[in-house]
């Protein structure tokens, strides 16, 4: 099998048709992986249902497994012209994992230690905002609006626009960032040497690094954590679930639901039924 030519096309295709460019090195990644396991056979047109679910069973983690299924699922449609391939091929049920947060002590410790504007500003950004690592590299100057008081989110994911808050705290980061820093084109982080964005992995790096100096080793800490913990804490000072929705962009209120099954106020509200009970 001719994997690089077979790989090449369905890249070019899903750029054809505008899919983020996240989707396309995803899933790109994934279709790689897929015919390499059967790179022995002539061409993928060759491969039966059997032949997918043995494969997509090598996944035992479900979420993993379901985003090869899309990969390999939008291939045989938008490039060999078969959508009912996966007729009978149904995706394995998603994993319900609820994520553990940080509380707001934790994060204030994590802040209390960085001693770096550059880092505590991507870490007020994060939890600020809420936005993705994604989103954070590729903020630009232009889109700081501080007319209107709002950061400018462009072709996020999903392709869709959408404005988080700008705050006075932000501000007064952002401008102690440009005097010590300087960051010279459009984008608000730069990479070393000649590279204009910053990388996931250092914002990732960022944050690890900032959690460990805080002493926080009970927890696994992300980048996307912190979106989760900023959603968290809007929730349970009372802002609204429907806003908090706008603001992380997502198209369904069910996906925001997640942030009420890891509330802490809320969960503190429930009545235990031992409480009736003399033990």
């Amino acid at each position: 099998m001719n994997i690089p030519k077979h790989a090449d096309i369905f890249t070019k295709e899903m750029e054809r048709r505008n899919y983020a460019s996240n989707t396309v090195s995803n899933y790109s990644s994934n279709i790689k992986v897929f015919f390499k396991y059967f790179e022995s056979r002539e061409h993928p047109l060759h491969l039966n249902e059997n032949d997918i679910k043995a494969y997509l069973a090598c996944f035992t983690e479900p979420n993993t497994q379901r985003n090869h299924h899309g990969a390999i699922k939008l291939y045989y449609e938008i490039c060999c012209g078969q959508k009912d391939k996966f007729k009978y091929i149904p995706y394995c049920k998603q994993s319900k994992k609820l994520p553990i947060v940080l509380s707001v002590s934790e994060i204030q410790r994590m802040f209390d230690i960085c001693q770096n504007i550059k880092h505590r500003l991507i870490l007020a950004l994060l939890y600020s905002c809420a936005i993705r690592a994604s989103e954070l590299i590729n903020l630009k100057w232009i889109h700081i609006d501080r007319s209107r008081m709002v950061i400018n989110i462009i072709q996020a994911k999903g392709k869709k626009d959408r404005q988080v808050a700008l705050n006075d705290k932000l501000i007064q980061l952002l401008t102690q960032y440009f005097r010590e820093y300087a960051p010279k084109g459009e984008y608000i982080f730069t990479g070393q040497g000649n590279t204009p964005q910053y990388s996931k992995e250092s914002t990732l790096q960022v944050v690890k690094q900032l959690a460990e100096k805080a002493g926080i080793k009970n927890k696994r800490v992300y980048t996307h954590l912190i979106r989760h913990c900023s959603a968290t804490h809007m929730l349970e000072s009372g802002v609204d679930l429907n806003l908090i929705q706008r603001l992380l962009g997502h198209s369904s209120v069910k996906t925001t639901a997640i942030y009420a099954h890891i509330s802490h106020n809320l969960i503190s509200r429930i009545q235990s039924p031992l409480q009736a009970i003399n033990i």
